[in-house]
């Protein structure tokens, strides 16, 4: 009849890789670490209100519970001695506890979920400015050690980590407490028990909390032995999950060309294999919750009837009267339900771990790319502001990751407004080179210095557009309100998409509307929009045709006249656009990095 700490149910987690049968207490203590940040620091004041709100409101549960515990000894007393008035009484104080009861049970529900609320608004930006902060989401990739979906990470598991982690302190805490509060009924009211061992007899002082301590902690330390091996059958279930969600994922974003090649039957027995795989891990993972059920369910019969059993001896000699048997009952299932925490909560516990090992994955990832990433530098190659404007290359190597040379080592220098072509055979390291140039590839030595002050835009092979309108993506990354319709509108037309202008504000998936050549149209209208001082184009044009590209070079060489211009990947009959062709061409020690003049730039058509 005691009312408990209002809680919720763990969810269980997504694990990628690095499964184990126990838990890891590295993983642990990696974990708070990064979250106990919340605590420290801007948010420490609404973080410890609400952590010593929370408390208090469980400790006044705590009371309800002793009252309650109390008022049923003095009903059944009532009714076993017939007392009408007092039972009357009796009825009248138990709607005031009801009334108590529920009101602190809303306050530790509203305090409950806004401290899980804040705490993973926190965490999530943490991660957020961890995550994208120095381009991390892109060097992990291209390093090779990004965890599996680090997205699910950051948007799921910290949910499933940080929820649980509350509802385990509001349960450890009314635990203790209670523990505290009901040891001392079962010292005071249940005493000690007298065996009777032929002519002499044996006192156990103190017998119900020595049973309810024995019992709670025989069935905690069965539940460590019998479910040892949960929390890595969770991860590996996980592992599972999260690939299947990627195989899916990646059949959509290619559903093109799938369908184009009749993948459809290839894809389906792939995606059958991944869930065959998933099904074999979620079996293991039933199996030993079947296992766990076996202790929680007979435990969960046993406990209740276990206090009857060890008063009804003192009861039929009649040193107990009901009400304090009914007391002694209700004092031992709140000792022996703080004593059996862990019992009672050990699948949830594996499920929280599970998702705490994915986000402190993910910061191990994140903290490994720090380590070969200098501040200021990409590895060995160093970025450096230039002074003069030019774009400058001084004993620049790039390398491998396993350390063999890629461009062998190159100085030059590129003056402001001049306009360079990047050739070469396919893989000698052109888009290798621009990422270098971008600050993104971190093995190499040598020094990179781009103009100091000046707007650098990187124009990639696969424009990004941003969800949102297409006033937006023609503004990212900067912000969209101030940009001019009829400057966007000139800007479309420029470059062949002059029927997009009526739609400036319409919120489309414009990466899925537009064909590949109108991204890279759009991509190009950004610039004009835009005007940087430095343009790099790694194969910017590449999915127009040959009269197509040469127009849209020819329009933004004319718009972006006095800006600096390195273009990779365009066809050999733009080089009349360029003052100068830098040719990359394989050897042993790298490609090797050749400069020749061109013939005199030709001015831009005008139309």
């Amino acid at each position: 009849m005691a009312p408990s700490a209002p809680g919720a149910s763990a969810q269980s987690g997504s694990v990628q890789g690095g499964a184990h049968d126990g838990l890891d207490h590295k993983v642990v203590r990696d974990f708070f670490a990064l979250a106990c940040g919340w605590w420290s620091g801007a948010t420490a004041r609404r973080a410890w209100f609400l952590t010593a709100a929370l408390a208090a409101l469980l400790i006044v549960n705590v009371g309800i519970n002793f009252l309650v515990n109390a008022w049923n000894r003095r009903f059944f007393d009532a009714l076993e001695a017939t007392e009408t008035a007092t039972v009357a009484w009796a009825v009248v104080a138990f709607v005031g506890l009801v009334l108590g009861a529920a009101a602190v049970g809303v306050g530790v529900v509203m305090s409950r979920e806004t401290l899980q609320v804040r705490w993973r608004e926190w965490l999530v930006a943490t991660l957020l400015d961890r995550w994208i902060g120095r381009q991390r989401y892109y060097r992990m990739g291209l390093a090779g050690t990004e965890p599996a979906n680090p997205e699910y990470r950051i948007a799921d598991d910290t949910r499933m980590a940080t929820e649980p982690i509350v509802d385990f302190a509001i349960g450890l805490l009314s635990s203790l407490v209670s523990a505290l509060t009901f040891v001392g009924v079962l010292w005071m009211v249940g005493g000690s028990l007298t065996i009777h061992v032929g002519d002499g007899r044996f006192v156990v002082p103190g017998y119900m909390v020595l049973a309810a301590i024995v019992y709670g902690v025989a069935m905690s330390g069965l539940m460590l032995w019998i479910g040892r091996s949960l929390p890595g059958a969770v991860a590996r279930r996980n592992e599972g999950e999260a690939k299947l969600r990627f195989e899916l994922t990646r059949l959509r974003e290619n559903s093109e060309s799938v369908a184009l090649i009749r993948g459809e039957a290839d894809e389906r027995r792939a995606l059958g294999a991944t869930y065959a795989d998933l099904v074999g891990r979620w079996l293991g993972v039933v199996a030993r919750h079947g296992r766990i059920t076996w202790l929680t369910n007979s435990n969960g019969v046993f406990i209740p009837v276990l206090p009857l059993l060890l008063a009804a001896p003192k009861y039929l000699s009649g040193d107990f009267t009901l009400g304090q048997v009914t007391q002694l009952a209700g004092a031992f299932m709140q000792v022996q339900l703080a004593i059996a925490w862990l019992v009672d909560n050990y699948r949830a516990i594996a499920q929280c771990y599970a998702s705490m090992q994915r986000v402190t994955d993910l910061t191990r990832a994140i903290d490994e790319i720090d380590d070969g990433f200098g501040e200021g530098e990409t590895g060995g190659v160093r970025l450096t502001p230039s002074m003069s404007g030019a774009v400058r290359l001084e004993a620049l190597t790039i390398a491998g990751r396993s350390g063999r040379p890629l461009i062998d080592t190159v100085t030059l220098a590129i003056a402001p407004g001049e306009r360079v072509m990047i050739s070469g055979e396919s893989g000698a390291g052109k888009s290798t080179l621009v990422r270098a140039l971008a600050g993104l590839w971190p093995w190499g030595s040598g020094t990179i210095a781009l103009p100091a002050g000046g707007a650098v835009a990187f124009v990639p092979q696969r424009a990004y557009l941003p969800a949102g309108t297409l006033r937006a993506a023609l503004a990212y990354p900067a912000q969209s309100a101030a940009l001019d319709d009829a400057v966007l509108a000139e800007a479309l037309a420029e470059v062949g998409l002059g029927y997009l202008a009526g739609r400036l504000d319409d919120a489309e998936r414009w990466d899925q509307i537009l064909s590949n050549g109108e991204r890279q149209r759009l991509a190009v209208a950004r610039l004009l929009v835009q005007k940087p001082d430095l343009v790099i184009l790694d194969g910017a044009t590449s999915a127009l045709d040959e009269a197509g590209e040469a127009r849209l070079m020819a329009v933004l060489t004319r718009a972006l006249d006095g800006a600096t211009l390195i273009s990779v990947g365009l066809r050999p009959g733009l080089e009349a656009l360029h003052d100068r062709k830098l040719v990359l061409a394989r050897g042993d020690g790298g490609a090797r990095l050749s400069s020749a003049p061109l013939a005199a730039r030709l001015p831009a058509p005008t139309s």
